[in-house]
């Protein structure tokens, strides 16, 4: 029954996209039917997901998912970049890896504790993770400290120097490609390791996959090409309607853009966490947070240079307050293998604190 009316929300897609290019309803309208078309095509993906780490295994198909979803929020913010909205670029990154760890681990933690109890997964797994998680957000950390720091010699005039806009650059620059060269040795450890453990438990592994690995693939390229079309649809409602509400620029790029961008992600980790598959779903909220701060931020400081619209990694004192809580409380979380819904609940607490704080920043 449940199944039915999912796939029946499968027509809200159309719906939402006749609406923007007709131009009937609002922008109040085209946002709900929008987000709402999302929960069928990632309810989609995720069935894609779970058939396609039967052949591959957890983290190969975690790495799938994430790359998928996050093909949206990649495409986004470079269009957002190349109109010059920069701050709510950077916003948005730093709110999704927040949301990453927060909103979707938190829930896929709380709704999985209330239904299976104590869960548990692999601890070296989610450690590498965490660890990665918290490196990158040092290297995020860095650029804001340069910006506000000053040398300590004298200069010309008897003041002390400080470090010019075209040095941040310079700097952002060169993180950018260290946090890819880090990105891609995690792939090849996550790939050979996936490969190894998935060959030890090849023989006993007794889930039977109800479709074929090529359509698999398909339907999860497919499901994500739909999914970016609605996430552009929904994206360019929610600024019109947030000024409408009267919500901020940071509030927008913090809350409402990775909230939304990362449904697909969201609910394809809670699926599977309901299905007690924590290393599944463990992957892709940890791995989807990681994949945003190695690879999509240094891929949109890239492409803004590029593009003639250089875009430096200096994040403000609110998004860096929240990234290095959001880093420690998943180091906490994945020390001892074991998870239970109270700290599912402690995740989307912390959120929900920060989601107040961001709503009253001026």
């Amino acid at each position: 029954m449940f199944q039915r009316i999912i796939n029946g929300l499968l027509v809200l897609a159309p719906v939402a996209l006749f609406l923007e290019v007709s131009g009937v309803g609002g922008h109040s309208l085209v946002f709900v039917v929008s987000a709402l078309a999302m929960v069928p095509l990632a309810a989609v993906l995720g069935r894609a997901t779970e058939q396609a780490a039967i052949y591959t295994g957890p983290k190969i198909g975690a790495l799938l998912n994430a790359t998928l979803g996050n093909a949206a929020e990649l495409i986004i913010t470079i269009i957002a970049l190349r109109e010059g909205l920069d701050e709510v670029v950077k916003a948005s990154i730093a709110g999704s890896i927040i949301g990453n760890i927060l909103v979707v681990l938190g829930a896929s933690l709380l709704l999985g504790g209330l239904k299976h109890g104590t869960q548990r997964f692999d601890r070296s797994t989610a450690a590498t993770n965490a660890t990665l998680m918290a490196l990158a957000v040092i290297a995020l950390v860095i650029p804001a400290v340069f910006a506000l720091g000053s040398v300590g010699g004298e200069g010309v005039e008897g003041a002390s120097r400080r470090p010019s806009k075209k040095d941040i650059e310079f700097l952002s620059d060169g993180m950018a490609i260290v946090l890819i060269v880090l990105y891609g040795l995690y792939l090849l450890y996550t790939l050979r390791t996936a490969t190894s453990t998935h060959a030890g438990v090849e023989g006993a592994h007794v889930e039977t996959p109800s479709m074929r690995l090529p359509v698999a693939i398909a339907i999860l390229a497919g499901s994500t090409i739909a999914i970016v079309v609605m996430s552009e649809i929904l994206v360019g409602a929610i600024e019109p309607t947030a000024a409408d509400w009267g919500l901020t620029e940071l509030f927008i790029g913090v809350m409402l853009i990775p909230l939304v961008g990362n449904i697909a992600e969201h609910l394809v980790a809670v699926q599977v966490a309901l299905q007690n598959k924590m290393d599944l779903s463990l992957s892709i909220a940890l791995g989807s947070g990681l994949q945003i701060a190695l690879f999509v931020t240094p891929v949109l400081v890239l492409a803004g240079a590029l593009m003639g619209q250089p875009i430096t990694l200096v994040f403000n004192s609110y998004e860096l307050m929240a990234l290095i809580g959001a880093a420690l409380i998943a180091i906490f979380i994945s020390q001892d293998g074991e998870s239970n819904w109270l700290e599912g609940a402690e995740l989307l607490g912390l959120y929900a604190i920060l989601g107040l704080a961001f709503y009253f920043v001026p």
